[in-house]
C-alpha cells in the first residue's frame, strides 16, 4: 500500500501511541482533582504544554487545548466576533480557507457581522494590497490560512503581519493545520500574529486533539463554558493521553524538519516532473518556494476526479480528489473555483500529499502505475 493522502490525516506513529496507551494505563487521575492522583494528571498536562510552547518558541500560558483544527478554527473566529463585538463588525478572509473558517463566517454574516472574502490568483495567493484595502474603522479580525489544503498555495503571511502592524487592535489568526511541519514556522510564527490554529491528527498524533496558540493579551471569548478549565476559556475534562501524545508527535515531527522537508519536496518533484509531461494533464501546485513541499494537485483533463481516484486505490494507492472535507461531496475545489478554474477541470482534480514517511520508490511505483492508467483515461476522456 502507498499512502498519499497525508492531508486528510496521518498514521499516528508509534511511539506517540505508546504514549498515549501509557498515559492512559497509569496517570489516568482528572487534572482538576485535588488528590495526589490528580496533581500527577495536572503535571503532565502542564509539561506537555511546555512541550509545545517550547517547540514553538511561545510562552506556556500561550497554548490552550482543543479537539482539533475545526474547534480551533471555529472558536477563534466565533470568540473574537464575540468578545470584540462592542468594537467592530467586520472581519477578513480568504476566499479558500477551509469550511471551518468559511463556514464560521457565513453564520457571522446571518448575526449580522460583515464579512470580505480576499480573492486570489491564478496561483491560489491572495493580494496585500486587497488586504490594505479591505480593513476598515470596524474591521475585527483577519483570519489566513497559511497553506491551502487543496493545491498547496503557502499565503504571504509575513507581508500580512507587516500590514497589521499599523492595526494592533485588529486579531490576527492563522490556520496553520496544513503549515506545520513544513518548513515554514518564522512565517506562522511570526512576529504579529495573535492566533494560530493547529490539528494533532495532521502530523501523526491521535485524531480528536489540537491547540491554539493564543498571544499573552489578547482575548477571545469561550465557545464551551463549564468546569473552567483552560484558563476558563475551554472548559471540558482534558484528554490527557492524546495531549500527551500530541507533544510527543509535534517534537517527533520537528526533529530533522530541514531534511524531512527537503526529502518531500524531492518527492513531489519525482511526480510532478513526471505527470506534466502528459498533454491531458494540468497542474495546479507548482514546483517552487511559494508551495508547500508535500501536496501536489493536478488534473487529467475530461476524467472526473474520483474516477482517478478509484483506478489508482484498485493498484494499492491511496490519493484523493481535493479536500477530504469535500470529496464525498463531488463538488468542484472550491480552491480552483476561487481561481477561476472551469468547472469541467476542476471536476478533474486530485491532491497528492506527502509526509516524512513517503519515499522516492513510492513515487517511482506512482509513476508506473500513472502510465498504466493513463492510456485508459485517454479513451475516457476523448
Amino acid at each position: 500500500m502507498i499512502y498519499f493522502d497525508n492531508s486528510a490525516t496521518t498514521k499516528a506513529d508509534p511511539e506517540v501511541v505508546s504514549t498515549y496507551d501509557k498515559v492512559s494505563e497509569k496517570i489516568w487521575g482528572n487534572p482538576s482533582s485535588l488528590h495526589q492522583f490528580g496533581e500527577e494528571a495536572f503535571n503532565l498536562l502542564e509539561q506537555s504544554r511546555k512541550q509545545i510552547a517550547d517547540l514553538l518558541g511561545a510562552s506556556q500560558s500561550e497554548i490552550l487545548f482543543t479537539s482539533g483544527g475545526t474547534e480551533g478554527d471555529n472558536w477563534v473566529v466565533k470568540g473574537t466576533a464575540i468578545e470584540k463585538r462592542q468594537f467592530g463588525n467586520h472581519l477578513i478572509t480568504t476566499a479558500i480557507e477551509h469550511p471551518a473558517i468559511h463556514n464560521s463566517m457565513e453564520q457571522l454574516k446571518q448575526l449580522g457581522f460583515e464579512v470580505t472574502y480576499l480573492p486570489v490568483d491564478e496561483h491560489g495567493r491572495i493580494s496585500i494590497d486587497d488586504l490594505k484595502a479591505a480593513i476598515r474603522p470596524t474591521t475585527i479580525l483577519v483570519s489566513i490560512m497559511a497553506v491551502n489544503n487543496e493545491i498547496g498555495t503557502i499565503q504571504p503571511l509575513k507581508e500580512a503581519a507587516e500590514v497589521l502592524k499599523d492595526y494592533p487592535k485588529i486579531h490576527f489568526h492563522i490556520d496553520a493545520v496544513q503549515g506545520i511541519g513544513k518548513g515554514i514556522q518564522d512565517l506562522i510564527m511570526n512576529d504579529r500574529v495573535d492566533f494560530v490554529s493547529f490539528s494533532g491528527h495532521k502530523f501523526h498524533a491521535p485524531r480528536g486533539i489540537g491547540f491554539i496558540y493564543a498571544r499573552r493579551g489578547r482575548k477571545i471569548a469561550p465557545l464551551l463554558t463549564g468546569g473552567g478549565q483552560e484558563r476558563n476559556l475551554r472548559s471540558g475534562t482534558e484528554n490527557l493521553p492524546a495531549i500527551a501524545a500530541m507533544a510527543k508527535a509535534l517534537r517527533l515531527l520537528l526533529t530533522d524538519e530541514k531534511q524531512k522537508v527537503a526529502k518531500e519536496a524531492e518527492i513531489k518533484q519525482r511526480i510532478f516532473d513526471h505527470v506534466k509531461k502528459f498533454p491531458l494533464v494540468t497542474t495546479f501546485s507548482e514546483d517552487n518556494d511559494g508551495f508547500a513541499p508535500h501536496i501536489l494537485c493536478f488534473a487529467i483533463q475530461g476524467v472526473r476526479g474520483e474516477t482517478i481516484v478509484h483506478a489508482f486505490e484498485e493498484q494499492g494507492i491511496y490519493i484523493s480528489t481535493t479536500s477530504a472535507c469535500s470529496s464525498k461531496k463531488h463538488l468542484a475545489s472550491s480552491t480552483l473555483t476561487a481561481m477561476h478554474i472551469p468547472e469541467k477541470l476542476s471536476t478533474s482534480a486530485i491532491r497528492i500529499s506527502l509526509d516524512d514517511h513517503n519515499t522516492l520508490a513510492e513515487a517511482d511505483e506512482f509513476n508506473k502505475v500513472f502510465d498504466q492508467l493513463y492510456d485508459k483515461f485517454k479513451i475516457l476522456s476523448a
